[in-house]
Protein backbone atom coordinates (compact mmCIF):
# COMPACT_ATOMS: atom_id res chain seq x y z
CA UNK A 1 0.00 0.00 0.00
CA UNK A 2 2.31 1.20 -0.81
CA UNK A 3 5.98 6.20 -0.12
CA UNK A 4 1.71 11.11 -0.02
CA UNK A 5 1.73 15.26 3.12
CA UNK A 6 3.47 13.95 6.08
CA UNK A 7 4.76 14.25 10.00
CA UNK A 8 8.43 15.44 10.87
CA UNK A 9 11.61 14.76 8.90
CA UNK A 10 12.06 11.42 10.54
CA UNK A 11 8.87 9.76 9.76
CA UNK A 12 9.91 9.39 6.56
CA UNK A 13 12.57 7.23 6.98
CA UNK A 14 10.81 5.15 9.79
CA UNK A 15 8.77 3.45 7.29
CA UNK A 16 10.75 3.87 4.52
CA UNK A 17 8.21 4.37 2.28
CA UNK A 18 7.24 6.74 -0.76
CA UNK A 19 3.13 8.02 0.62
CA UNK A 20 2.16 7.30 1.79
CA UNK A 21 3.27 5.91 1.37
CA UNK A 22 0.61 6.74 1.42
CA UNK A 23 -0.35 4.76 -0.80
CA UNK A 24 0.63 6.92 1.08
CA UNK A 25 -1.38 8.33 0.95
CA UNK A 26 -6.69 12.31 4.49
CA UNK A 27 -7.38 9.31 5.20
CA UNK A 28 -10.59 8.70 3.01
CA UNK A 29 -7.88 6.92 0.40
CA UNK A 30 -4.53 7.93 1.76
CA UNK A 31 -3.47 8.64 -1.55
CA UNK A 32 -1.08 11.19 0.40
CA UNK A 33 2.63 11.57 0.34
CA UNK A 34 4.21 8.84 2.83
CA UNK A 35 7.01 9.91 5.38
CA UNK A 36 8.70 11.49 2.56
CA UNK A 37 11.32 12.24 5.18
CA UNK A 38 8.44 13.85 6.89
CA UNK A 39 7.58 17.05 4.85
CA UNK A 40 4.37 16.05 4.08
CA UNK A 41 2.26 14.81 7.18
CA UNK A 42 1.25 11.14 6.85
CA UNK A 43 -2.47 10.53 6.38
CA UNK A 44 -3.07 14.51 6.47
CA UNK A 45 -3.48 17.35 3.97
CA UNK A 46 -4.25 20.83 4.76
CA UNK A 47 -7.58 22.45 5.01
CA UNK A 48 -9.23 21.47 1.66
CA UNK A 49 -10.74 23.96 -0.69
CA UNK A 50 -14.20 23.84 -0.50
CA UNK A 51 -16.50 26.09 -2.72
CA UNK A 52 -18.29 29.13 -0.51
CA UNK A 53 -20.97 28.41 1.77
CA UNK A 54 -20.09 24.61 1.63
CA UNK A 55 -20.68 22.77 5.20
CA UNK A 56 -19.04 19.65 5.90
CA UNK A 57 -20.71 16.62 7.89
CA UNK A 58 -20.35 16.62 11.38
CA UNK A 59 -18.79 13.81 13.17
CA UNK A 60 -21.13 10.46 13.96
CA UNK A 61 -19.85 7.47 16.23
CA UNK A 62 -20.96 4.07 16.42
CA UNK A 63 -19.90 1.50 19.42
CA UNK A 64 -17.10 -1.01 17.77
CA UNK A 65 -15.41 -3.78 19.30
CA UNK A 66 -11.86 -3.53 20.69
CA UNK A 67 -11.76 -6.94 19.16
CA UNK A 68 -13.85 -9.17 16.62
CA UNK A 69 -11.93 -12.58 17.09
CA UNK A 70 -12.33 -13.39 20.72
CA UNK A 71 -16.09 -13.43 21.99
CA UNK A 72 -15.01 -13.11 25.75
CA UNK A 73 -13.02 -10.06 25.24
CA UNK A 74 -16.16 -7.39 25.11
CA UNK A 75 -14.16 -4.57 25.58
CA UNK A 76 -15.64 -1.76 23.26
CA UNK A 77 -14.54 1.81 21.77
CA UNK A 78 -15.97 4.82 19.80
CA UNK A 79 -15.37 5.10 15.69
CA UNK A 80 -16.04 7.79 13.70
CA UNK A 81 -17.74 8.21 10.25
CA UNK A 82 -19.42 10.53 8.16
CA UNK A 83 -22.35 10.77 6.34
CA UNK A 84 -23.69 12.51 3.00
CA UNK A 85 -26.97 11.85 1.45
CA UNK A 86 -27.55 15.10 -0.02
CA UNK A 87 -27.90 12.61 -3.31
CA UNK A 88 -29.83 9.55 -2.06
CA UNK A 89 -33.35 9.00 -3.34
CA UNK A 90 -34.95 6.03 -1.62
CA UNK A 91 -33.64 2.39 -2.84
CA UNK A 92 -30.31 4.33 -4.56
CA UNK A 93 -27.04 2.38 -3.06
CA UNK A 94 -24.69 2.95 -0.50
CA UNK A 95 -21.64 4.07 -1.66
CA UNK A 96 -18.51 3.96 0.96
CA UNK A 97 -15.09 5.20 1.22
CA UNK A 98 -12.98 3.32 3.56
CA UNK A 99 -10.61 5.03 5.49
CA UNK A 100 -6.98 4.80 5.77
CA UNK A 101 -3.61 5.37 7.91
CA UNK A 102 -4.27 9.15 8.40
CA UNK A 103 -7.41 11.22 9.99
CA UNK A 104 -10.42 10.76 7.81
CA UNK A 105 -10.79 14.35 6.67
CA UNK A 106 -14.80 15.38 5.86
CA UNK A 107 -14.17 17.22 2.77
CA UNK A 108 -13.76 14.34 0.70
CA UNK A 109 -17.85 13.92 1.57
CA UNK A 110 -18.37 16.79 -0.86
CA UNK A 111 -15.18 16.21 -3.39
CA UNK A 112 -13.77 13.51 -5.52
CA UNK A 113 -14.77 11.13 -8.52
CA UNK A 114 -16.62 8.80 -6.14
CA UNK A 115 -18.89 11.76 -5.06
CA UNK A 116 -19.67 12.84 -8.97
CA UNK A 117 -20.47 9.01 -8.88
CA UNK A 118 -22.57 9.24 -6.10
CA UNK A 119 -24.84 12.26 -7.63
CA UNK A 120 -25.19 9.81 -11.17
CA UNK A 121 -26.29 6.81 -8.88
CA UNK A 122 -28.41 9.07 -6.26
CA UNK A 123 -26.32 6.77 -3.20
CA UNK A 124 -26.06 7.91 -0.23
CA UNK A 125 -22.75 8.17 1.14
CA UNK A 126 -20.41 7.53 4.00
CA UNK A 127 -16.39 7.52 5.43
CA UNK A 128 -15.57 5.45 8.03
CA UNK A 129 -12.28 6.17 9.32
CA UNK A 130 -9.89 3.43 10.28
CA UNK A 131 -9.25 2.07 14.10
CA UNK A 132 -6.21 3.82 15.33
CA UNK A 133 -6.12 6.78 13.00
CA UNK A 134 -7.42 10.26 13.71
CA UNK A 135 -10.30 10.53 16.07
CA UNK A 136 -10.94 6.77 16.50
CA UNK A 137 -9.01 5.46 19.48
CA UNK A 138 -9.78 1.96 20.95
CA UNK A 139 -6.97 2.50 23.36
CA UNK A 140 -5.76 4.26 25.73
CA UNK A 141 -2.22 4.82 24.29
CA UNK A 142 -0.08 3.11 21.80
CA UNK A 143 2.15 0.60 23.34
CA UNK A 144 3.26 -2.12 21.60
CA UNK A 145 0.51 -4.29 23.77
CA UNK A 146 -2.25 -2.18 22.61
CA UNK A 147 -0.74 -1.66 19.34
CA UNK A 148 -1.81 -5.74 19.02
CA UNK A 149 -5.93 -4.96 18.14
CA UNK A 150 -4.39 -2.88 14.67
CA UNK A 151 -4.42 -4.59 12.06
CA UNK A 152 -6.01 -4.91 8.25
CA UNK A 153 -8.34 -7.88 9.36
CA UNK A 154 -9.44 -5.90 12.30
CA UNK A 155 -10.41 -2.97 10.16
CA UNK A 156 -12.20 -5.26 7.50
CA UNK A 157 -14.17 -6.84 10.64
CA UNK A 158 -14.81 -2.82 12.06
CA UNK A 159 -16.64 -2.22 8.35
CA UNK A 160 -18.38 -5.27 8.23
CA UNK A 161 -19.97 -4.31 11.60
CA UNK A 162 -20.49 -0.85 10.11
CA UNK A 163 -22.94 -1.79 7.70
CA UNK A 164 -24.74 -3.58 9.24
CA UNK A 165 -24.86 -1.18 11.43
CA UNK A 166 -25.56 2.08 8.75
CA UNK A 167 -28.43 -0.36 6.86
CA UNK A 168 -30.40 -0.76 10.28
CA UNK A 169 -30.02 2.87 11.63
CA UNK A 170 -30.73 4.67 8.09
CA UNK A 171 -33.43 2.48 7.19
CA UNK A 172 -31.10 0.97 4.05
CA UNK A 173 -32.77 -2.06 4.46
CA UNK A 174 -34.26 -3.03 0.65
CA UNK A 175 -33.16 -6.17 -0.54
CA UNK A 176 -32.64 -4.39 -4.38
CA UNK A 177 -30.15 -1.90 -2.70
CA UNK A 178 -26.71 -2.20 -3.32
CA UNK A 179 -23.11 -1.76 -1.68
CA UNK A 180 -20.03 -0.23 -3.18
CA UNK A 181 -16.50 0.27 -1.34
CA UNK A 182 -14.05 3.01 -2.40
CA UNK A 183 -10.18 3.32 -1.38
CA UNK A 184 -6.75 4.27 -2.42
CA UNK A 185 -3.46 2.83 -1.61
CA UNK A 186 -3.77 0.76 1.56
CA UNK A 187 -7.38 1.37 1.62
CA UNK A 188 -7.51 1.08 -1.76
CA UNK A 189 -6.10 -2.79 -0.48
CA UNK A 190 -9.06 -2.85 2.18
CA UNK A 191 -11.12 -2.44 -0.51
CA UNK A 192 -10.52 -4.99 -2.59
CA UNK A 193 -10.06 -7.26 0.44
CA UNK A 194 -13.67 -6.58 1.83
CA UNK A 195 -14.62 -7.76 -1.06
CA UNK A 196 -12.65 -11.19 -1.00
CA UNK A 197 -13.19 -11.71 3.08
CA UNK A 198 -17.16 -10.22 2.95
CA UNK A 199 -18.81 -10.86 -0.88
CA UNK A 200 -22.15 -11.35 0.88
CA UNK A 201 -21.58 -7.68 2.33
CA UNK A 202 -20.52 -5.47 -0.78
CA UNK A 203 -21.54 -5.24 -4.55
CA UNK A 204 -18.36 -4.21 -6.06
CA UNK A 205 -15.53 -2.49 -4.77
CA UNK A 206 -12.93 0.37 -6.28
CA UNK A 207 -9.66 -0.17 -5.38
CA UNK A 208 -7.12 2.59 -6.44
CA UNK A 209 -3.53 2.48 -6.50
CA UNK A 210 -3.98 -0.79 -4.46
CA UNK A 211 -0.72 -2.72 -3.00
CA UNK A 212 -1.92 -6.08 -3.61
CA UNK A 213 1.07 -8.38 -2.33
CA UNK A 214 2.94 -7.62 0.81
CA UNK A 215 6.49 -7.73 -0.54
CA UNK A 216 9.51 -6.96 2.73
CA UNK A 217 11.94 -5.74 0.53
CA UNK A 218 10.11 -3.36 -2.09
CA UNK A 219 13.65 -2.46 -4.09
CA UNK A 220 11.08 -2.48 -7.04
CA UNK A 221 9.92 0.94 -5.90
CA UNK A 222 13.45 2.93 -7.02
CA UNK A 223 13.37 1.18 -10.73
CA UNK A 224 9.93 3.00 -11.03
CA UNK A 225 11.16 6.06 -9.66
CA UNK A 226 14.35 5.69 -11.98
CA UNK A 227 11.59 4.76 -15.09
CA UNK A 228 9.65 8.03 -14.51
CA UNK A 229 12.78 10.48 -13.78
CA UNK A 230 14.10 9.20 -17.31
CA UNK A 231 11.17 10.37 -18.94
CA UNK A 232 12.76 14.00 -19.08
CA UNK A 233 16.18 12.74 -20.79
CA UNK A 234 18.86 10.43 -19.23
CA UNK A 235 20.76 13.36 -18.03
CA UNK A 236 18.59 13.40 -14.69
CA UNK A 237 19.22 10.12 -13.59
CA UNK A 238 23.21 10.40 -14.53
CA UNK A 239 23.42 13.79 -12.51
CA UNK A 240 21.74 12.17 -9.68
CA UNK A 241 24.51 9.35 -9.58
CA UNK A 242 27.30 11.88 -10.03
CA UNK A 243 26.01 13.88 -6.91
CA UNK A 244 25.15 10.66 -4.62
CA UNK A 245 28.98 9.16 -5.34
CA UNK A 246 30.43 13.40 -4.73
CA UNK A 247 28.36 13.24 -1.39
CA UNK A 248 29.83 9.68 -0.31
CA UNK A 249 33.52 11.12 -0.86
CA UNK A 250 32.80 14.17 0.84
CA UNK A 251 31.80 11.75 4.11
CA UNK A 252 34.51 10.77 4.03
CA UNK A 253 36.89 13.41 5.36
CA UNK A 254 35.46 15.94 8.77
CA UNK A 255 36.09 19.07 6.27
CA UNK A 256 33.80 17.09 3.82
CA UNK A 257 31.25 16.05 6.13
CA UNK A 258 30.90 19.65 7.63
CA UNK A 259 30.57 20.68 4.08
CA UNK A 260 27.79 18.45 3.56
CA UNK A 261 25.80 19.38 6.54
CA UNK A 262 26.25 23.23 5.24
CA UNK A 263 24.77 22.34 2.09
CA UNK A 264 22.08 19.93 2.67
CA UNK A 265 21.17 22.76 6.02
CA UNK A 266 21.18 19.68 8.02
CA UNK A 267 19.65 20.52 11.89
CA UNK A 268 22.18 17.72 13.78
CA UNK A 269 25.95 17.53 13.16
CA UNK A 270 25.96 14.11 10.96
CA UNK A 271 27.71 11.66 13.11
CA UNK A 272 29.52 9.22 9.82
CA UNK A 273 30.66 6.78 12.37
CA UNK A 274 26.67 6.00 12.57
CA UNK A 275 25.55 4.08 9.60
CA UNK A 276 22.32 5.14 10.33
CA UNK A 277 22.79 8.40 10.30
CA UNK A 278 24.48 8.36 6.82
CA UNK A 279 21.64 5.78 5.43
CA UNK A 280 18.59 8.27 7.17
CA UNK A 281 20.66 11.29 4.91
CA UNK A 282 20.87 9.30 1.84
CA UNK A 283 17.05 7.65 2.25
CA UNK A 284 15.93 11.17 2.79
CA UNK A 285 17.84 12.70 -0.23
CA UNK A 286 16.11 9.80 -2.56
CA UNK A 287 12.60 11.14 -1.12
CA UNK A 288 12.90 14.23 -2.26
CA UNK A 289 12.30 12.29 -5.78
CA UNK A 290 10.25 9.47 -4.28
CA UNK A 291 7.99 12.41 -3.08
CA UNK A 292 7.31 13.69 -6.55
CA UNK A 293 7.39 11.13 -8.85
CA UNK A 294 4.38 9.50 -7.02
CA UNK A 295 2.34 12.29 -6.65
CA UNK A 296 3.57 14.08 -10.12
CA UNK A 297 0.22 16.40 -11.45
CA UNK A 298 -2.13 14.46 -9.33
CA UNK A 299 -4.25 17.45 -8.90
CA UNK A 300 -4.45 17.60 -5.03
CA UNK A 301 -4.52 21.09 -5.67
CA UNK A 302 -8.07 21.19 -4.48
CA UNK A 303 -7.76 20.02 -1.24
CA UNK A 304 -5.28 22.87 -0.38
CA UNK A 305 -2.18 20.23 -0.39
CA UNK A 306 1.60 22.03 -1.01
CA UNK A 307 3.86 21.38 -3.45
CA UNK A 308 1.82 20.50 -6.14
CA UNK A 309 4.00 22.45 -8.43
CA UNK A 310 6.69 20.70 -8.00
CA UNK A 311 7.02 18.10 -10.84
CA UNK A 312 9.23 15.72 -12.14
CA UNK A 313 9.97 18.24 -14.88
CA UNK A 314 10.88 20.71 -12.16
CA UNK A 315 13.36 18.75 -9.83
CA UNK A 316 15.08 16.88 -13.20
CA UNK A 317 15.64 20.35 -14.54
CA UNK A 318 17.38 21.52 -12.11
CA UNK A 319 19.46 18.88 -11.94
CA UNK A 320 20.22 19.06 -15.73
CA UNK A 321 20.79 22.81 -15.28
CA UNK A 322 24.64 22.73 -15.99
CA UNK A 323 25.30 26.01 -15.80
CA UNK A 324 23.88 26.40 -12.17
CA UNK A 325 27.00 24.62 -10.34
CA UNK A 326 28.27 21.23 -10.36
CA UNK A 327 25.79 17.88 -9.52
CA UNK A 328 26.20 18.32 -6.28
CA UNK A 329 25.14 21.55 -5.69
CA UNK A 330 21.95 21.40 -7.78
CA UNK A 331 21.25 18.23 -5.48
CA UNK A 332 21.17 20.41 -2.34
CA UNK A 333 19.64 23.57 -4.33
CA UNK A 334 16.87 20.27 -4.95
CA UNK A 335 16.80 19.89 -1.53
CA UNK A 336 16.42 23.58 -0.85
CA UNK A 337 13.37 23.59 -2.72
CA UNK A 338 11.57 21.35 -0.72
CA UNK A 339 12.49 22.72 2.28
CA UNK A 340 11.18 25.80 1.26
CA UNK A 341 7.87 24.22 -0.20
CA UNK A 342 7.18 22.64 3.27
CA UNK A 343 8.20 25.59 5.46
CA UNK A 344 11.11 23.20 7.19
CA UNK A 345 14.79 25.30 7.73
CA UNK A 346 16.51 22.46 8.21
CA UNK A 347 16.74 18.92 6.64
CA UNK A 348 15.90 16.21 10.19
CA UNK A 349 18.79 14.21 9.78
CA UNK A 350 19.18 12.16 13.05
CA UNK A 351 18.20 8.46 13.13
CA UNK A 352 18.14 8.58 16.80
CA UNK A 353 15.88 11.23 17.09
CA UNK A 354 13.45 9.91 14.38
CA UNK A 355 13.63 6.63 16.98
CA UNK A 356 12.97 8.50 19.75
CA UNK A 357 9.49 10.33 17.89
CA UNK A 358 8.23 7.48 16.86
CA UNK A 359 8.59 5.38 20.63
CA UNK A 360 6.20 7.81 21.67
CA UNK A 361 3.14 5.80 22.87
CA UNK A 362 1.13 8.96 23.41
CA UNK A 363 -1.82 9.79 21.73
CA UNK A 364 -0.70 13.69 22.26
CA UNK A 365 2.88 12.61 20.24
CA UNK A 366 3.31 14.01 16.59
CA UNK A 367 4.04 10.47 15.98
CA UNK A 368 0.31 9.54 16.73
CA UNK A 369 -1.12 11.62 13.51
CA UNK A 370 -0.03 7.70 11.73
CA UNK A 371 3.24 7.64 11.82
CA UNK A 372 3.80 5.08 14.87
CA UNK A 373 0.80 3.06 13.66
CA UNK A 374 2.03 2.92 10.04
CA UNK A 375 5.14 1.78 10.98
CA UNK A 376 3.39 -0.78 13.48
CA UNK A 377 1.44 -2.18 10.21
CA UNK A 378 4.34 -2.35 7.99
CA UNK A 379 6.52 -4.54 10.88
CA UNK A 380 4.02 -6.66 11.25
CA UNK A 381 1.44 -7.20 7.95
CA UNK A 382 2.96 -5.61 4.96
CA UNK A 383 6.49 -4.66 4.72
CA UNK A 384 6.29 -2.39 2.01
CA UNK A 385 10.03 -1.37 2.73
CA UNK A 386 11.49 1.06 -0.08
CA UNK A 387 15.03 0.27 0.23
CA UNK A 388 17.97 1.12 -1.63
CA UNK A 389 18.72 -3.22 -2.97
CA UNK A 390 18.29 -2.26 -6.84
CA UNK A 391 22.31 -1.64 -6.60
CA UNK A 392 23.68 0.69 -9.36
CA UNK A 393 20.28 0.26 -11.29
CA UNK A 394 18.98 3.45 -9.31
CA UNK A 395 21.07 6.52 -8.44
CA UNK A 396 20.32 6.92 -4.98
CA UNK A 397 23.49 4.62 -3.40
CA UNK A 398 23.05 1.54 -1.64
CA UNK A 399 23.29 2.99 2.44
CA UNK A 400 19.51 2.48 2.92
CA UNK A 401 19.20 -1.50 2.39
CA UNK A 402 16.53 -3.70 3.50
CA UNK A 403 18.37 -4.28 6.99
CA UNK A 404 18.42 -0.27 8.00
CA UNK A 405 13.71 -0.99 7.33
CA UNK A 406 14.45 -3.96 9.89
CA UNK A 407 16.56 -2.15 12.46
CA UNK A 408 13.87 0.65 12.63
CA UNK A 409 11.35 -1.88 13.46
CA UNK A 410 13.48 -3.32 16.36
CA UNK A 411 14.69 -0.03 18.16
CA UNK A 412 10.95 1.07 17.93
CA UNK A 413 9.06 -1.85 18.77
CA UNK A 414 11.35 -4.10 20.29
CA UNK A 415 14.28 -6.70 19.64
CA UNK A 416 11.23 -9.67 18.31
CA UNK A 417 10.32 -7.39 15.76
CA UNK A 418 13.05 -8.80 13.72
CA UNK A 419 12.88 -10.21 10.25
CA UNK A 420 12.16 -13.56 11.22
CA UNK A 421 8.65 -11.87 12.42
CA UNK A 422 8.16 -9.25 10.01
CA UNK A 423 8.30 -11.91 6.80
CA UNK A 424 6.41 -14.40 8.96
CA UNK A 425 3.57 -10.86 9.37
CA UNK A 426 4.02 -10.53 5.55
CA UNK A 427 3.37 -14.18 4.40
CA UNK A 428 0.32 -14.44 6.27
CA UNK A 429 -1.21 -11.14 4.74
CA UNK A 430 -0.79 -12.87 1.58
CA UNK A 431 -2.08 -16.21 2.46
CA UNK A 432 -4.88 -14.50 4.19
CA UNK A 433 -5.93 -12.58 1.19
CA UNK A 434 -4.56 -14.21 -1.67
CA UNK A 435 -1.54 -12.02 -2.91
CA UNK A 436 -1.30 -11.85 -6.41
CA UNK A 437 -3.35 -15.42 -6.55
CA UNK A 438 -6.49 -13.15 -5.45
CA UNK A 439 -9.85 -14.86 -6.08
CA UNK A 440 -12.60 -12.37 -6.32
CA UNK A 441 -15.00 -10.45 -8.83
CA UNK A 442 -16.31 -7.14 -9.03
CA UNK A 443 -13.10 -5.14 -8.23
CA UNK A 444 -11.60 -2.33 -10.79
CA UNK A 445 -8.11 -2.02 -10.48
CA UNK A 446 -6.80 1.59 -11.36
CA UNK A 447 -3.40 2.26 -11.27
CA UNK A 448 -1.23 4.75 -12.94
CA UNK A 449 2.23 4.24 -14.80
CA UNK A 450 4.35 7.30 -13.19
CA UNK A 451 3.40 5.43 -9.44
CA UNK A 452 5.77 3.43 -8.30
CA UNK A 453 3.02 1.78 -5.96
CA UNK A 454 1.59 0.18 -9.56
CA UNK A 455 4.65 -2.41 -9.48
CA UNK A 456 2.73 -4.38 -6.48
CA UNK A 457 -0.75 -3.81 -7.81
CA UNK A 458 -3.01 -5.09 -10.30
CA UNK A 459 -1.76 -3.39 -14.31
CA UNK A 460 -3.61 -6.69 -15.93
CA UNK A 461 -7.00 -7.71 -15.57
CA UNK A 462 -7.70 -9.97 -12.49
CA UNK A 463 -10.73 -11.64 -14.62
CA UNK A 464 -12.66 -10.92 -17.09
CA UNK A 465 -15.21 -9.11 -13.96
CA UNK A 466 -12.36 -7.74 -11.96
CA UNK A 467 -10.95 -5.46 -14.87
CA UNK A 468 -7.31 -3.31 -14.71
CA UNK A 469 -7.35 -0.05 -15.42
CA UNK A 470 -3.61 1.61 -16.33
CA UNK A 471 -3.57 5.18 -16.97
CA UNK A 472 -0.93 6.26 -19.27
CA UNK A 473 1.69 9.17 -17.43
CA UNK A 474 -0.50 9.26 -14.25
CA UNK A 475 0.46 9.07 -10.36
CA UNK A 476 -0.77 8.07 -7.11
CA UNK A 477 -4.67 7.78 -6.51
CA UNK A 478 -5.45 10.47 -9.88
CA UNK A 479 -8.07 8.78 -10.94
CA UNK A 480 -10.24 9.78 -7.34
CA UNK A 481 -9.58 13.41 -7.27
CA UNK A 482 -12.00 16.08 -8.68
CA UNK A 483 -12.01 16.54 -12.94
CA UNK A 484 -9.32 19.12 -14.07
CA UNK A 485 -8.99 20.89 -18.22
CA UNK A 486 -5.32 19.83 -17.05
CA UNK A 487 -6.37 15.99 -17.11
CA UNK A 488 -5.13 13.73 -19.75
CA UNK A 489 -7.29 11.67 -22.09
CA UNK A 490 -6.46 8.52 -20.46
CA UNK A 491 -7.43 9.87 -16.96
CA UNK A 492 -10.33 11.30 -18.43
CA UNK A 493 -11.15 8.00 -19.80
CA UNK A 494 -10.46 6.00 -16.78
CA UNK A 495 -12.68 7.90 -14.79
CA UNK A 496 -15.75 7.47 -17.24
CA UNK A 497 -15.20 3.60 -17.23
CA UNK A 498 -14.84 3.62 -13.43
CA UNK A 499 -18.33 5.27 -13.71
CA UNK A 500 -19.47 3.03 -16.37
CA UNK A 501 -18.76 -0.29 -14.37
CA UNK A 502 -20.27 0.95 -11.48
CA UNK A 503 -23.17 1.20 -12.74
CA UNK A 504 -23.75 -2.45 -14.29
CA UNK A 505 -22.51 -3.46 -10.68
CA UNK A 506 -25.92 -1.60 -9.51
CA UNK A 507 -28.28 -3.18 -12.26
Amino acid sequence: MIKLVKMAASIRSAVNLALTLSFIFISFVNCLPRFFHGRLKHGMLGAPKLPPGSVLPTDMWLKQRLTHFNDADTRSWQQRYFVNDTFYKPGGPIFIMIGGEGTANPAWMLQGAWIDYAKTYNAICFLLEHRYYGKSHPTSDLSVENLQFLSSEQALADLAYFIQYIKKKYNLLSLQQKLITFGGSYPGSLSAWFRVKYPHLVDGAVATSAPILAKLDFKEYLQVVVNSLATTGQGCNKNIKMATDGVTQMLKTDTGRKTVEKMFKLCDPLDTSKHLDAASLFSNLAGNFEGVVQYNKDNRAFEGAIGTNVTIETICGIMMDEKSGSPIERYARVNDLMLSTYSQKCLDNSYDKMITELQNVSWNASASEGGRQWTYQTCTEFGFFQSSDLGDIQPFGNFFDINFSVQQCMDIFGPKFNQDLIQAGINRTNTNYGGYRMKATKIVFPNGSIDPWHFLGFTNDLSKESPAIFIQGTAHCANMYPAASSDSPQLVQARTNIQKLIGVWLM
